[in-house]
């Protein structure tokens, strides 16, 4: 039997995959609208913007590392039913959460045009880039409560509430976006600085939905916010051991996703111009793969946790069928809307140029995102064996991507060159993924320590 035939496998997947991927993408079309509607200002603004959400980038990508472990350590608990356990693991990962939120938050704050100087020398996209992570750093601080929370109600099959937290979200930001960049209603129009005060705005009232109903609806779990005071013991060192490779993990992918920006970011404007429109195609894929690919690291979490591990040789061949033909029909769709979604800016003739070479690039790399990630995201990971991931990519990362970009400018390559080989790894790190399924070593319990220790 090549796939499986479990009813409930599929039942489950597309229950918890649909608001979470519905979420990704309303989370993603936050961000979208602030690009779509910056894009009438000009190629700087454009820029700026694009180099100003690095750090934010560079958070998230920071903050999933934390969610992950979150998610990996509770799913397997929730497979034992035991919530007890769980509430402690939430507790210590909103104390992580909210530290890293305050770290970005004082370092943007203090020397904003520093950072954004990391990223680029043109001197008009630092000024707009400036403008924008003033206002916006002090958001950090409200999306890394959020995103804890949705991943502690996620570990608990409580998807649906962090698709409404993501649809009030939306609605907030293009709608104060529409009022504030261009001055309707009587406002004066703020341009870059009205669009992060709008994501601003958006992202303190997701973190007041999602604080009431953990506080006030909850039924699962009945989260009690005093226990971050009384962090356990145990629980804080599971976390810190298991958790600490995903964040690992997620921090050399941080580095990964900077210095494509300060690699590209040397490049002339219309070349960062193009990066911005890439990275929001890309994204748009990204995040329907990832909810995808949460919804499949619940479901073998918790079927390791509860010890049904005969079911995942399984699960593990449908996924890798189900994430092909996911890359291949994500392939199709750029080819599609390559030409119209560049049309939807209003930007230079060399950046039109270099967006479409770019996006030409991500039609091929996708495929192999989609294999790679659904397999060592959504099973390897999940499955828990948290630091091979972690050690793949940084070699990967350091030995393979940064090197051969860095190569590919010194040398004087096209920018595209120099793109592809960002995202080279998206299609080796499929023969590692394929090798690495087949041995079935990635499934293990992580519930039995903190169970002998108690």
């Amino acid at each position: 039997m090549f796939i499986t035939k479990d009813k409930k496998f599929y039942k489950t997947l597309i229950t918890l995959a649909i608001p979470m991927v519905l979420q990704n993408l309303i989370s993603f079309s936050v961000g979208f609208a602030d690009n779509l509607m910056i894009g009438s200002l000009g190629d700087s603004a454009v820029s700026g913007v694009y180099m100003g959400n690095q750090i934010q980038t560079v958070l998230q990508v920071i903050s999933v590392g934390i969610e992950a472990g979150i998610l990996l350590l509770s799913s397997q608990y929730w497979g034992k039913k035991d919530t007890e356990s769980i509430r402690k693991i939430i507790s210590i990962g909103m104390i992580f959460s909210v530290s890293l939120g305050i770290i970005f938050t004082t370092v943007c704050a203090l020397v904003p045009r520093q950072v954004i100087g990391i990223f680029t020398n043109e001197a008009a996209v630092i000024d707009n880039g400036v403008e924008y992570i003033s206002v916006i750093c002090y958001s950090y601080i409200f999306f890394c409560i959020t995103q804890a929370l949705i991943a502690s109600m996620r570990s608990v099959e409580s998807a649906r509430i962090g698709l409404l937290v993501s649809l009030a979200s939306l609605v907030t930001d293009v709608a104060l976006n529409y009022v504030l960049i261009f001055g309707k209603l009587g406002f004066p129009a703020l341009g870059v600085r009205g669009a992060a005060i709008a994501t601003l705005i958006a992202r303190i009232l997701e973190t007041a939905i999602i604080f009431i109903y953990v506080r006030f609806y909850d039924r699962k779990l009945r989260f009690r916010f005093s226990l971050i005071l009384h962090p356990d013991r145990s629980i804080f060192k599971d976390l810190v051991k298991y958790g600490l490779p995903l964040v690992a993990g997620q921090l050399v992918w941080g580095t990964n996703l900077a210095a494509n920006s300060i690699i590209l970011g040397r490049f002339s404007e219309s070349v960062i111009t193009a990066a911005s429109l890439a990275n929001t195609v890309n994204s748009m894929m990204y995040v329907c793969m990832n909810g995808l690919a949460g919804a499949v690291g619940i479901i073998i979490g918790k079927t390791v946790g509860a010890g049904d591990t005969s079911k995942i040789k399984e699960y593990s061949r449908t996924v890798q069928i189900l994430f092909i033909v996911l890359g291949l029909l994500t392939s199709a769709a750029f080819i599609l809307i390559r030409d119209p979604f560049i049309s939807l800016y209003d930007i230079s003739a060399d950046a039109v140029y270099y967006s479409k070479q770019f996006i030409t690039v991500l039609c091929f790399t996708c495929i192999g995102t989609c294999y790679q990630c659904g397999c060592l995201l959504g099973l390897v990971k999940s499955g828990g064996d948290v630091s091979f991931v972690f050690k793949n990519d940084a070699i990967f990362v350091f030995c393979v991507v940064i090197p051969s970009a860095i190569v590919a400018y010194l040398c004087g390559a096209s920018p595209w060159v120099v793109y592809l080989c960002l995202k080279c790894d998206q299609i080796l790190k499929c023969v590692v993924a394929f090798f690495k399924i087949r041995k079935y070593n990635w499934m293990k319990n992580l519930t039995k320590q903190v169970t002998e220790q108690s």
